[in-house]
């Protein structure tokens, strides 16, 4: 009679356990199987120069930050002061990648709440995003010298966590 209880009784304490152990991460800080892995390739035109191209290559030898953002995206607007701030500072260069937006509305936010970017890939089909394992925007990732993502954010970024994690990454990728 006592298994009969037992049985049920485990079963919940071990469902708690799991219960507590999720409640307790950050649902920002998601796993990502790219961390420590080169950024996926990829070229594709610039928002504002449809001539121009943008290909991580082209940021070989630097630390710089990928910035995933829309003009549809509400948490990108809350986020947008920081990000110009970010590039006020001149840590790293910020790069966008404007996600499944139209083309003129991304250039029209940009234009009224102020361009943080040295400048933004146009994904509009959203492919690049696919293979960067967005979950969704905003998403930012730090990229080293070499080309490795070394840290990714998701949603968006605070002063809190530029200052406590992006800030401190980028001075200790420089030094290495």
């Amino acid at each position: 009679m006592k298994a009969k209880f037992l049985i049920p009784l485990l079963l919940f304490v071990v469902l708690v356990g799991f219960l507590a152990v999720g409640l307790n991460r950050d649902p920002h800080e998601v796993p990502s199987p790219l961390i420590n892995k080169p950024a996926p390739a990829f070229e594709i035109a610039q928002l504002a120069h449809v001539n121009k191209t943008f290909s991580p290559a082209s940021m070989k030898g630097q630390v710089w930050i990928l910035n995933v953002w829309a003009s549809w995206c509400v948490a990108c607007r809350e986020e947008h002061p920081v990000l110009v701030e970010l590039g006020k500072s001149g840590q790293a260069p910020l790069i966008g990648l404007d996600y499944k937006d139209k083309r003129e509305d991304a250039l029209a936010m940009l234009e009224r709440q102020g361009n943080p970017y040295l400048l933004s890939a146009f994904d509009a089909d959203g492919r690049v995003g696919i293979n960067y394992g967005v979950y969704g925007v905003p998403e930012t990732y730090v990229i080293d010298q070499s080309g490795i993502i070394r840290f990714k954010h998701i949603g968006p970024i605070t002063l809190e966590i530029l200052n406590q994690k992006i800030y401190p990454l980028l001075a200790e990728l420089k030094k290495s």
